[in-house]
């Protein structure tokens, strides 16, 4: 079957899922592959449930006489390509947001700001992989006006692949740092699968990019490409202190004690101030590309404040928690030299009398980890930290390597759940509390038992 006779399949039954136990009736079962499983072996489980069609890619599981099966050579690229056809009869601006931090943060801030005037459809959680893309997509409604998709990578090509996918109309970077390097190779390998969303959005006819011009790399990455930021294409938001007078929007810090507060104006030069619900002044670049996004799409400065402040960090992410016992700074869902180096120097400002941190193993660092949790510990150990402790091989290695405050109390930990018996013996009271690693650490489970 080709993809336009499948996409008129798909009108008739606009839902779709990859999970045979969660199949809503009539909807489209896509029967993708796995390392550890066969979508194929759960097709006719996926009907019985409620699917009216299941899309497959092994000849021996089609029912024989049965109109409900769609045999494909790949679905993985069939869920692809019906993603790329739908979203070229979306008719609304589609914005593509990727980077090594920050992405999901600014992706939720983007949708709060443009939800104030439109209906937006944008990713949720962090389904930005090959997989979640186009289920993204493939979820667009008629009375859809805007996408915001969100775009991951941990190896080269990945971008172009998913940029192949979204066809954006606008791009939005929102750094690149030292984050899966094993994947990678480098940190220029980095760099350029990242801007293999610029790579896309320069060849497009009427494509903008909302630049960070504060960011250097990412200078230097439109540059390589013959893109000057002051060019047309670019649409640039910037610190106050940065002199870029066509810039959309000029910001800067307030105060962020704990929470950001945003000082920020438009191209009009009038002033104003929003106080958020993020944690670190590191969120200040999310926040002025939500404006200058909001700005673009011609959101009214009264308007944008308003979903500022009112936006609640969730997953982990910058988020601060007051528990019964201690005060929180959770984000623990991941974890790179780049953000580690950032939730500690913002940690470092806050002012409390008792300070401690819980830090998990940085993940995927390839050659550069060694070092690099090294660095974390010099800096931990620089700050004024009265409670340290670390979880995983990663942190437990470099500890060895180096020396640390007496004063200081140190531990070491295998895994989470041996903090978490540790938390049942001596649990710390009265103390404000970074917590902050890569997601395999799990750390996320721990404010419910602080």
């Amino acid at each position: 079957m080709d993809i336009d006779s499948l996409y008129q399949l798909f009108l008739e039954h606009p839902v779709v899922t990859t999970d045979s136990r969660r199949c809503p009736q009539g909807c489209i079962f896509f029967a993708l592959r796995g390392e550890s499983f066969d979508g194929n072996l759960f097709a006719e489980k996926a009907l019985d449930a409620g699917a009216a069609i299941a899309v497959v890619d092994n000849p021996d599981v089609v029912r024989a006489n049965s109109s409900s099966y769609v045999l494909v050579p790949d679905v993985l690229n069939t869920l692809q390509a019906l993603a790329t056809r739908h979203r070229q009869s979306f008719n609304g601006p589609v914005l593509q947001v990727t980077g090594t931090n920050g992405k999901t943060t600014t992706k939720e801030l983007l949708a709060a700001v443009l939800s104030e005037k439109y209906k937006v459809l944008y990713t949720q959680g962090n389904l930005n992989n090959h997989i979640g893309v186009p289920l993204t997509l493939l979820r667009l409604q008629p009375e859809d006006e805007v996408a915001i998709i969100e775009t991951g990578a941990n190896h080269p090509g990945e971008i172009a692949t998913l940029t192949s996918i979204v066809q954006p109309d606008y791009g939005l970077i929102t750094n690149v740092g030292r984050a899966h390097i094993e994947g990678f190779g480098s940190f220029d390998g980095v760099k350029r699968t990242k801007g293999e969303l610029y790579d896309y959005l320069q060849k497009k006819p009427g494509a903008r990019i909302f630049v960070n011009g504060n960011n250097e790399d990412l200078r230097e990455m439109l540059l390589s490409r013959g893109i000057n930021v002051n060019d047309e294409k670019c649409i640039i938001y910037a610190h106050h202190e940065d002199s870029y007078s066509h810039a959309i929007c000029q910001g800067c810090v307030n105060t962020c004690d704990p929470m950001l507060s945003v000082h920020w104006k438009g191209l009009d030069d009038q002033e104003h101030k929003v106080q958020t619900q993020l944690i670190g002044d590191y969120n200040l670049d999310n926040v002025l590309a939500a404006i200058a996004v909001g700005l673009h799409f011609n959101i009214t400065a009264e308007a944008i404040n308003h979903a500022l402040r009112n936006y609640h960090p969730s997953l982990g992410r910058s988020e601060y928690r007051k528990t019964a016992h201690n005060e929180l700074v959770v984000d623990a869902y991941n974890a790179n030299l780049t953000s580690m180096m950032a939730a500690l120097g913002n940690f470092r400002c806050i002012k409390h009398p008792r300070k401690m941190v819980i830090l998990g193993d940085m993940k995927e660092l390839g050659i550069e980890s060694r070092e690099a949790h090294q660095q974390v510990l010099r800096t931990v150990f620089d700050s004024n930290i009265d409670k340290t402790w670390f979880v995983g091989e990663n942190f437990k290695g470099a500890l060895q390597a180096i020396e640390w405050p007496k004063d200081v109390e140190v531990k070491s930990f295998a895994d989470v759940n041996e903090i978490k018996a540790t938390l049942k013996k001596e649990s710390p009271e009265g103390w404000l509390i970074l917590i902050k690693g890569s997601n395999g650490t799990k750390l996320f489970q721990l404010p419910e038992v602080l």
